[in-house]
């Protein structure tokens, strides 16, 4: 018996005829008399009997009307509940951020998140993107926003935006160091500087390393460092420079607290939203992303993500 079966079953003992439930239902007769055939040969037992007024239960048939009632409804329950889901996104949504973007992000995303989508629990992981993509692999998150492209057959990533780089230093240069001129300076010219970056395998660092590889000058960091609070703090203390994304500094500039150099020509990294292809996303999941990539193009567009630009994204 499938689903169509019990309805076109319910329909004929509510109705009392197979005539006047085939007019309700719009089913010819004779296919409503067939299948109520292949459902008593199926059981084994006579579901109906004719009387003068028509149709009647037989007491196994008033067994399988109650059931097949109850069946239904809650199958309608689980259409009306998905159907609701897709309308009104509920549940937990897991999102993994490297610390940079969380700085500038995870305020703006839970806000919108508790405004749009009221009947989600967002909740947001910060750590290096190296680990975001680890939860990722893992299951841990739902989604996430990494530093490079995944090249993985269980995930898959999209660009959303392209952010400056700046080099920055301290006010006063330290001691025995000279500090660059003002205006942009060449990448080459990290090479003569001693600099504070965070430790091998981390997003910025390789980025830092390729850029260093592709116009012949190596870099050699006296400190190495994985929070960005930390590095910021040291180069603030006078032992050395470091690059950063230009909001980064932002606000230690703007007190004179640090100075900072574009690069000519502009060095850039590219954010990129990954999600998991190994298992179906939920209309909360999706949901969250689309509000993800609204509120970043919101700051970019207030200007509150200095340096940085949307990607044309398919």
């Amino acid at each position: 018996m499938d689903l169509r079966q019990l309805r076109y079953f319910v329909a004929i003992v509510q109705c009392g005829s197979i005539s006047r439930a085939a007019l309700h239902l719009g089913v010819a007769q004779p296919a409503l008399s067939l299948h109520i055939r292949n459902m008593e040969l199926e059981l084994e037992t006579p579901l109906l009997f004719r009387t003068p007024l028509g149709v009647q239960a037989t007491e196994e048939g008033t067994a399988l009307f109650r059931n097949a009632r109850a069946i239904l409804d809650q199958f309608e329950m689980a259409r009306q509940e998905i159907k609701g889901r897709a309308a009104e996104p509920s549940g937990e949504v897991r999102v993994g951020l490297p610390s940079s973007v969380s700085q500038i992000l995870g305020v703006p995303l839970v806000l919108a998140a508790r405004e749009r989508v009221p009947k989600v629990t967002l909740c947001v992981a910060e750590a290096m993107s190296g680990y975001v993509l680890d939860w990722l692999r893992q299951g841990r998150v739902d989604f996430g926003l990494l530093y490079q492209p995944v090249e993985d057959r269980n995930l898959r990533s999209v660009p959303l935006l392209s952010e400056t780089l700046v080099l920055f230093g301290p006010v006063e240069a330290p001691m025995g160091v000279a500090s660059p001129p003002e205006g942009p300076v060449p990448f080459a010219r990290c090479a003569g500087l001693p600099l504070i970056l965070p430790s091998s395998g981390h997003g910025l660092r390789d980025l830092v390393e390729e850029a260093a590889a592709a116009r012949g000058v190596r870099v050699a960091p006296v400190v190495e460092i994985d929070a960005y609070t930390g590095i910021k703090a040291l180069v603030e203390r006078r032992l050395g420079f470091s690059i950063l994304p230009a909001y980064a500094v932002r606000g230690e500039v703007a007190e004179n607290r640090l100075r900072a150099w574009p690069f000519d020509p502009p060095l850039a990294r590219t954010v990129h939203l990954a999600e998991p292809t190994d298992r179906p996303l939920s209309h909360a999941v999706k949901a969250v992303e689309r509000l993800c990539t609204e509120t970043l193009r919101d700051l970019v567009g207030a200007g509150a993500w200095s340096s940085a630009r949307m990607l044309e994204t398919e």
